[in-house]
């Protein structure tokens, strides 16, 4: 069984799922695959001591504290390309980024291939079902451009700018991609 919880966010209303031990799934109010990693109906219940959990390192993280992913039981529903690039977006640091064909390189190493495509990489992160506590927000394109964020550009936008990133060298492209 998978459960739901909502959790009020200054960006919005957060989704929470969980699989009773372990946090499956946050999404942002209109995240787009909203939900869609979650194989049956989730079940609305808040008193999950994971959800206590989770909303209690949401909490810090908004009041500007750099809680520990490691601090909460997460358990992402993907394959394993996916949770390749998943792991990658674990270990990128509060304040900084890293484009996607830096992970494209990195999972291409630990697969043992010659190479990755960027793109399969953008699918993979765009499909990231625990937002913001796996930190897809601080992937860019390799020039510096703001794109594949589920949750929004402009969401994007704020979380890097709560996390002190130096925006100066990033920008949001003309085309291509909605505020």
């Amino acid at each position: 069984m998978y459960y739901s919880t909502n959790y009020p966010s200054p960006l919005g209303t957060i989704t929470l799922s969980c699989d009773k031990d372990n946090l499956v799934g946050l999404w942002l109010e209109g995240q787009k695959y909203h939900g869609n990693s979650i194989p049956e109906e989730m079940i609305e219940n808040n008193d999950m001591p994971v959800f206590d959990a989770a909303k209690k390192w949401l909490d810090r993280y908004f009041a500007g504290e750099k809680p520990a992913i490691a601090d909460l039981p997460l358990a992402p529903i993907g394959g394993e390309f996916r949770r390749a690039v998943w792991d990658i977006l674990c270990k990128i640091p509060y304040g900084e980024y890293i484009t996607y064909g830096d992970i494209a390189k990195a999972v291409a190493v630990q697969m043992g291939k010659t190479s990755m495509s960027s793109q399969a990489v953008g699918g993979a992160v765009g499909h990231n079902p625990i937002s913001i506590i796996i930190p897809c927000h601080r992937v860019v394109g390799g020039n510096g451009s703001l794109t594949g964020y589920a949750g929004g550009i402009s969401k994007k936008i704020k979380l890097l700018e709560h996390e002190g990133v130096d925006m100066s060298k990033l920008f949001v492209p003309t085309k291509g991609t909605a505020l």
